[in-house]
């Protein structure tokens, strides 16, 4: 059954899986960059970063070469900024410990910064052809369904299963394929709410299927509750220049730069955070202004209502107290610098005004 069920994977496979610019190459580089891009982010949001990542850095020598501002201004709009930042030390470690070879058994691969268990395996799969199993969410929901696991498969019970089931069912030295048929079988075929069971290549194979839980497979998390914070965020200009700081690396969204403020605390109004914020940050009193608007934005464990308000200095020079660094910036100079969703928003917001 086994050989059966890996020849009907590998068949679909060959047919109907996904042309994408990293399978065109068998270059290790080439795929970690992608593995990378695609930890928890869309294929086809990626596919044009990947692109324009590969046409600048085509290898470790240019991206070990990259400067931080360069890499994040590529980067920017695809979230997850950390990755950036590991992908940079990891090609300085690659070049160091490795003679600029990226390495191919899965214990070095893990010991890469941003190169967790499932990446390291994807590389050692698709780039060497190891036969190792890279579990994401799509080989999770695929196999719990076709063993009908009646565990969450992200516990290590769960797994244990997973990880037998392949042990049996992978053909040697097919370990490439037989990962990407099964991401893209999950992509396109067994989705998460509504699996198109009759174009399954393995609807024979499947014992969720057979049973009728194919729904019920996975066993869901339990709901985790968001919490939604406030944020204020200053503009202040001085003439036709704005004031921006660069974030420090190491906290979320390191490295990009952003309009000052913060989180509102608890009974506090948001001109009062606004004042304390730019207080603590700048070491400057200010004048709150105008709000220019209420921007929302979703990070994985939490949400913010973003309020950016117009401000006047009152008194003192800002300092760079909780920044790497500040800049008066030109508004149309303002696309230059790398930035976040919510901070770019506003970015555009003010060139659009300055020229209406």
């Amino acid at each position: 059954m086994n050989a059966t069920l890996h020849e009907k994977l590998l068949g679909w496979y060959r047919v109907h899986g996904r042309d994408l610019p990293w399978r065109r190459s068998k270059d290790p580089y080439a795929i970690w960059i992608s593995e990378v891009m695609l930890q928890q982010t869309r294929v086809e949001t990626v596919i044009p970063y990947y692109t324009r990542w590969m046409e600048q850095f085509p290898n470790i020598q240019t991206l070990a070469r990259s400067t931080t501002d360069q890499i994040l201004s590529l980067w920017e709009g695809l979230g997850y900024y950390r990755r950036a930042h590991n992908l940079r030390k990891a090609a300085h470690m690659i070049i160091e410990e490795f003679h600029a070879t990226i390495p191919d058994q899965v214990a070095d691969l893990e010991r890469l910064p941003g190169v967790g268990i499932y990446t390291a395996a994807a590389i050692a799969a698709l780039a060497f052809n190891l036969d190792v199993l890279a579990l994401d969410g799509n080989l999770r929901r695929v196999i719990a369904r076709l063993i009908d696991l009646e565990v969450d498969p992200r516990r290590r019970q769960g797994e244990r299963c997973i990880y037998e089931w392949a042990d049996k069912a992978m053909p040697v030295g097919q370990a490439g394929e037989f990962n990407q048929a099964l991401m893209d079988l999950g992509a396109t075929i067994c989705t998460p709410r509504k699996p198109k069971c009759g174009l399954c290549p393995l609807m024979q194979d499947c014992l969720a299927y057979a049973r009728g839980t194919q729904l019920e497979r996975p066993i869901p998390r339990p709901g985790v509750r968001v919490p939604l914070y406030h944020v204020s965020a200053a503009v202040i200009q001085r003439a036709d220049t704005v004031l921006i700081g660069r974030r420090p690396e190491g906290k979320l969204l390191g490295g990009l730069w952003e309009f000052p403020g913060g989180k509102q605390d608890p009974g506090e109004s948001m001109e009062a955070c606004m004042r304390r914020e730019i207080q603590e940050e700048l070491g400057v009193e200010v004048q709150v202004g105008v709000l220019l608007g209420i921007f929302p934005h979703a990070y994985t464990h939490f949400k913010v209502n973003v309020h950016a308000y117009r401000c006047l200095i009152l008194s003192g020079e800002p300092q760079a107290l909780d920044h790497d660094q500040l800049c008066w910036v030109a508004l149309p100079d303002l696309e230059k610098y790398p930035m976040g969703k919510v901070d770019r928003l506003i970015a555009n917001l003010l060139i659009t005004d300055h020229n209406p």
